[in-house]
């Protein structure tokens, strides 16, 4: 007998968890997510999960500790509830960018959200585009890294664009913007080679590749400030690129980043919603694709304890 399944969501991106939900032709979970008046996180769950399959979708977004705590303890209400399984469904895995040591006495803080993950009752893993991979072998429990490679370039298959070059912003992505360019058929590859003088400072040292009379797609795991987005356009449309894209998993956009995207000379930025955009005015150029249908799946086929490998191919 197959075990009943739930979705619970926290206050991170309730909206997306409700479309899975709807993928999935189930009813989000009732439970009650919310803050006591001193500011502590504040859950209960409200119905009944003794021995059922437990999908919690949380994206660790900004404020990152808040929805981190929350995560941890809706899982720890699940858990002392008697669920049977527990899967964190983190579209977004905040702290990622902290997966090692660059100086002496730092911590590795991606290494310690997983600990905290691991020790609050998570069972398993479900996320997008980590920024580093490394991550994976964090959890001593199982982890599914879905890509949203396929959602973008399916998008972009989809515009005439003419000849296309696919820029990658930075070396260690290279895989990633290869994997669209194989995707997408019948573009070159171009790389930005920057370094960081400073925390949150990029500069662009050189760029590799043939850009003239070509539409560019820069692609990146996700958008934090846009600095360095806004930077590799520049150098781009010097170059002779006809046009420039950008697309990306995560659109983070701290700051004033999504102002300043929509008054660069960036042609248009497509991102997912594993974080949650507000579209405002000034967000003419910005394309929000979902991530919804992909997640269900890999819900549905955990669930049933069926294969993922073919969402990986």
């Amino acid at each position: 007998m197959e075990r009943p399944m739930h979705i619970f969501s926290g206050s991170a991106n309730r909206p997306l968890a409700q479309e899975i939900a709807q993928h999935l032709n189930v009813p989000l979970g009732e439970a009650f997510v919310g803050t006591w008046k001193d500011g502590e996180s504040r859950v209960r769950i409200e119905e009944n999960v003794r021995g059922t399959d437990v999908f919690v979708v949380q994206p660790t977004c900004p404020p990152v500790n808040h929805h981190l705590m929350e995560l941890l303890i809706i899982i720890d209400a699940l858990r002392r509830a008697s669920a049977n399984r527990i899967t964190a469904v983190m579209p977004y895995f905040g702290y990622a960018k902290q997966e090692k040591k660059t100086a002496g006495r730092e911590p590795i803080t991606a290494r310690l959200v997983a600990n905290l993950i691991t020790t609050a009752g998570a069972s398993r893993i479900l996320t997008m585009d980590l920024h580093a991979a490394a991550i994976e072998g964090f959890f001593d429990i199982p982890v599914d890294h879905l890509r949203a490679v396929t959602i973008l370039a399916d998008y972009f298959k989809d515009l005439s664009l003419g000849e296309v070059v696919v820029v990658s912003p930075d070396v260690g992505g290279v895989g990633r913007a290869n994997e669209f360019r194989r995707r997408l058929g019948a573009a070159t590859l171009a790389i930005v080679a920057k370094h960081r003088p400073q925390q949150d400072v990029a500069e662009i040292l050189e760029m590799v590749g043939e850009v003239q009379g070509k539409t560019a797609i820069i692609v990146d795991d996700l958008i934090q400030s846009g600095g360095t987005l806004i930077e590799a356009t520049d150098e781009l449309l010097q170059r002779g690129a006809k046009a420039v894209y950008a697309c990306a998993t995560h659109p983070v956009f701290a700051g004033q980043a999504a102002q300043t995207l929509a008054t660069s000379a960036l042609a248009q930025v497509v991102v997912t919603n594993t974080i949650p955009v507000a579209l405002e005015p000034h967000s003419d150029k910005l394309r929000v694709l979902s991530v919804a249908p992909l997640l269900a799946e890999a819900i549905s086929r955990i669930h049933q304890d069926v294969s993922l490998s073919s969402l990986f191919l």
